[in-house]
Parts: C-alpha cells; structure tokens; sequence
C-alpha cells in the first residue's frame, strides 16, 4: 500500500460519521437503509460518506433493488492495518521518545 493510499484512508477516517459506518461495516455488510437509521442523516449526507470511503477502496458496494449494500474491503483494510502496525516509535538512551 503506498503513502498515498495510506493517506486517502486517513483522511476518510477523520470524519466521525465514517469511522462509524467503518466500525458497523466491521461487524458485516449492511444496507443503505441500516446505516441511515443508526446515523440519523439525511440520504445525500450518506451517500457522500460512502463514496469518499469508496473512493479510498475502503468500502464495497452492490445495488440491490433501490438499496445499496455496503461492506468492508477486507484486503484493503488489512493493508491498512499492516501499514499503520509498520509504523513504530523509537526510544533514546534517556528513554525519551523520538
């Protein structure tokens, strides 16, 4: 995964809407429907979170009926979590972090 990526996810993550419709995609796919009515926001507003976490291939979606369906990119999301886990501080003979 490149920096670019990394970033892209990052950024889609940093609105507290989308890190809940992240954390609730985590536990299976979910309708369109489900996440308005856990969020309480409007359909346009929904609509936008989910494209920018499209965008970042974070996220999956089929149409079903007038429903879209969405889930978590598993592969994507674990190449995130193993470039986030890469990422480390390191301490200096004093103890003090770098």
């Amino acid at each position: 995964m490149t920096r670019e990526e990394v970033a892209m996810i990052c950024k889609a993550m940093s609105d507290t809407n989308r890190l809940r419709i992240i954390e609730m995609l985590t536990q299976g796919e979910k309708c369109g429907c489900n996440l308005l009515e856990e969020l309480k926001v409007t359909q346009p507003t929904l609509s936008h979170h989910m494209k920018v976490l499209s965008d970042c291939n974070l996220v999956s979606s089929y149409k079903d009926g007038k429903w879209q369906h969405y889930s978590i990119n598993c592969e994507t999301f674990k190449e995130y979590k193993d470039y986030i886990a890469g990422i480390t501080c390191c301490e200096t003979k004093k103890g003090a972090l770098l």
